[in-house]
């Protein structure tokens, strides 16, 4: 007996992938800050922003490792 396309096992599925930008918003929410706050601050801080897209369309993203490495800094000792 020939198998029927659908008797074909499944594919493996992968595991989901971890992000590597976070939007604007995304860190203002983690920081509990304001979004504001994030634009004004965040070269101060040494958050490098990477700006996609042009116009009111544009977004400011920010690598999840930098602002997860800037906060690991904070901590009081």
């Amino acid at each position: 007996m020939e198998p029927q396309p659908f008797d074909t096992p499944h594919p493996r599925r992968r595991p989901p992938v971890e992000p590597i930008l976070m939007e604007t918003s995304e860190v203002a929410v983690m920081l509990s800050m304001s979004t504001s706050w994030v634009y004004r601050e965040a070269s101060k801080l040494g958050l490098k922003g990477y700006k996609l897209g042009r116009g009111k369309n544009a977004k400011v993203l920010y690598k999840r490792t930098e602002v997860f490495r800037w906060l690991e800094q904070q901590k009081i000792h």
